[in-house]
């Protein structure tokens, strides 16, 4: 079994589904796509960008300069494509493996609150 994505390089990898991104709109799109819960640092952002870039996994897409500044555009490849949507698949059978034993549990009377309210 593929060993699972780590949750920086999945909200990457689909922040870049949506189209070509340079880093700040990644950064905004990770922190929008993750309700706030992840925020990636620029260091971190650009050291995980050349760790995918690497993988093949993206590409630069085009440069432009603004403000007199270098902005440089990233875009998903087709293995990143393919390496997303492995991790999506495994993410919703996962998913469904949860919420069929969830289920299956007794009074759950529907929801998993009742269930996980007296776990410490």
């Amino acid at each position: 079994m593929p060993k699972s994505m780590q949750e920086p390089t999945f909200l990457i990898l689909t922040a870049l589904a949506d189209g070509p991104q340079h880093g700040y709109g990644i950064m905004s799109d990770v922190e929008q796509i993750s309700d706030g819960r992840t925020r990636l640092r620029a260091g971190t952002l650009y050291a995980a960008l050349d760790r995918l870039q690497a993988e093949e996994l993206i590409a630069p897409d085009r440069e432009e300069v603004v403000g007199g500044r270098l902005r440089r555009y990233y875009r998903l490849t087709d293995e990143g494509a393919a390496a997303l949507a492995a991790e999506v698949e495994a993410l919703q059978q996962r998913t469904r493996i949860a919420a069929r034993r969830l289920a299956d549990l007794p009074n759950l009377g529907g929801g998993a609150t009742p269930a996980f309210g007296g776990l410490q």
